[in-house]
């Protein structure tokens, strides 16, 4: 969903004097809903939208109420046969596209980018980067969490996410470790992000710290967001929170191993993307197979450089 948000600006650019209406999983979409990008939203998992997927003659509730509305649906997913496009305009969009970003008919590299082709846009040009701006709610939601974490305010800190949705995707914890002891030694303060499935990852790099760090743990999307807009530094794995760090324009280390960076690199204005050796498996069966993992070597000397380097210009600038 983070991938789609400069399609979702382009989208309000195109249509200036219209609302931007979004079905989606709920907390990114209250997410979007707040930063401004959309306008309203309604749970993907809900039953309107399980009855137009379903294929249920009338679409139910608000999505029916939007429907009925609507110069333009958008579905950004497989349609086999044209059976939802057929539905969205049986309901009342005047036009639907639907198209997934995944179809062998885009050609764009990027998958930011994919979901630009999929409506007809040309790629992004760095100039909608750094869009997801933290409204004051969120602000002091992020500032009451780190606060009540014994977290100073104004404090020079850097947000560590050691977790990503696979295990083969993440960096060891006695690279990350390194990287921690040097923001520390810089005299920034590290602080550790654990997400529900992110125990292990963790614990491992608690166990590779030096000075045990401050560990933030099951922190709501909107609660995280503005967590995140506090920190002068982000370091994390191939992951959805590194994604939306990038998004905010946070100064961001993402650490990549066998996905390919070209297509699924956070955007952002101030990211670095840290990579070992290029990944030399066809598939992500070879990737779970791979036990040496080259991709995910990353020098610990150049980690600890680009930290400094990025904390040196928050501090200073």
């Amino acid at each position: 969903m983070l991938l789609a948000v400069s399609s979702m600006i382009r989208l309000r650019t195109r249509f200036h004097s219209h609302r931007l209406m979004l079905c989606a999983q709920d907390q990114v979409a209250r997410l979007l809903l707040a930063c401004g990008i959309i306008d309203d939203w309604i749970s993907v998992q809900g039953r309107a939208c399980a009855s137009l997927f379903a294929g249920v003659d009338s679409v139910e509730g608000q999505l029916q109420a939007w429907l009925k509305d609507c110069d333009l649906a958008i579905g950004w997913m497989e349609d086999h046969g044209g059976t939802l496009s057929e539905k969205l305009r049986m309901v009342g969009a005047r036009e639907a596209v639907v198209l997934s970003p995944f179809s062998s008919t885009i050609h764009a590299i990027h998958q930011r980018d994919r979901f630009l082709e999929a409506i007809q846009e040309a790629p992004a040009d760095g100039g909608e980067t750094g869009i997801l701006t933290m409204p004051e709610p969120l602000l002091h939601l992020g500032q009451t969490c780190l606060n009540d974490a014994g977290v100073p305010v104004g404090s020079l800190l850097a947000v560590i996410h050691p977790g990503s949705g696979s295990a083969h995707k993440c960096v060891a914890s006695a690279v990350l470790a390194f990287g921690v002891d040097a923001i520390q030694t810089f005299g920034a303060i590290p602080v550790i992000l654990e997400g529900p499935a992110d125990r292990e990852p963790v614990e491992r790099l608690m166990q590779s710290c030096v000075s045990s760090p401050i560990v933030l743990k099951g922190l709501d999307l909107l609660t995280l967001a503005g967590v995140l807009a506090q920190a002068s530094l982000f370091v994390g794995q191939d992951s959805g929170v590194t994604h939306l760090a990038g998004l905010m324009g946070v100064r961001t280390v993402a650490l990549f191993g066998p996905t390919n960076p070209a297509r699924w690199a956070p955007s952002g204005p101030k990211v670095t993307v840290l990579q070992g050796a290029p990944c030399l498996c066809q598939s992500w069966s070879d990737v779970s197979r791979c036990e040496g993992k080259p991709c995910l070597k990353v020098s610990q000397a150049h980690l600890e450089a680009v930290c400094l380097a990025h904390l040196r210009e928050a501090a200073f600038r």
